[in-house]
């Protein structure tokens, strides 16, 4: 049966509302728990402890403690290579430049991970990430601490190959990435509010990350050419100190007398007398 120009118009119209569906879901920050490309962790840097999340409405929360050093490590849940765009309190790990999707990255090889634990210096070498009072951050002292208090992973799918190779086995070391050419410019549908990142609170900030001691951490440089400008999937994971998250009621001061309910029986029989 020949279709006609109506069929066919009406098949390009739900081709291009299934595209912007797509599109729109690729930009909606996640929160680790949700992401499906990539597994985002926050680690103790000396003791390897991951620091646990904690769920409020749609974003998710770590607590940390001044002076803290740590890491975020990173797990590709995929078989295919990706491309993480990370920031920390908006700004680009690798660049330092102010945050954007477009901008240069961490490669992890299929089902591979890497832990990234400073701002990037050299091809050997980080300056750590630690937790600091407010003032103290990398943001505030390079006079950005709008954004103080968020972690942000941007994934990148690869454009496929034309080579039957499979990958590599063993993942190797997480490789810095080939900004694109027109990084420069902002892509409007990558222009996103705050409010968008995070919902706001009267709760001031407490919490920041600050431009540590130097630590060795050697990588090295790859090609990698994306599939599409906007990536696969945005995660969000938002910071602050206890007290902070205490006064958001994202957590619930401790109080031990309350470990176990209290029994109006709690013996059976009436003891004897102390003699």
């Amino acid at each position: 049966m020949r279709r006609t120009p109506h069929v066919h118009a009406l098949q390009a119209i739900a081709l291009l509302a299934a595209m912007f569906a797509t599109a729109c879901s690729a930009q909606r920050p996640l929160t680790p728990e949700d992401a499906r490309w990539l597994r985002m962790e926050v680690v103790d840097a000396d003791t390897g402890q991951i620091l646990p999340q904690h769920r409020s409405r749609r974003a998710a929360w770590v607590a940390g403690e001044p002076g803290q050093a740590y890491a975020l490590r990173l797990s590709n849940l995929s078989a295919e290579r990706l491309l993480v765009v990370l920031s920390i309190d908006g700004i680009n790990v690798i660049s330092g430049e102010t945050a954007a999707a477009g901008q240069t990255g961490y490669v992890l090889e299929p089902y591979g991970n890497a832990t990234i634990d400073g701002w990037r210096k050299s091809m050997s070498d980080v300056a750590a990430f630690r937790f600091s009072d407010l003032p103290d951050s990398y943001a505030a002292q390079t006079g950005r601490p709008d954004d103080v208090g968020v972690m942000g992973a941007a994934v990148f799918r690869e454009r496929p190959q034309p080579t039957l190779m499979p990958w590599p086995a063993p993942p190797v070391t997480a490789a810095e990435s080939k900004a694109l050419q027109d990084s420069t410019r902002a892509d409007p549908s990558e222009r996103r509010s705050r409010s968008e990142m995070q919902s706001p609170s009267p709760v001031a900030q407490g919490l920041g990350t600050a431009h540590g001691e130097r630590r060795w951490s050697p990588t090295n440089r790859t090609d990698f050419e994306r599939a599409s400008r906007l990536p696969q999937e945005v995660i969000t994971l938002r910071y602050d100190d206890r007290a902070g998250l205490l006064a958001r009621g994202i957590i619930r001061q401790d109080r031990p007398w309350l470990a176990r309910e209290p029994r109006p029986f709690p013996n059976g029989f009436v003891p004897d007398p102390p003699r």
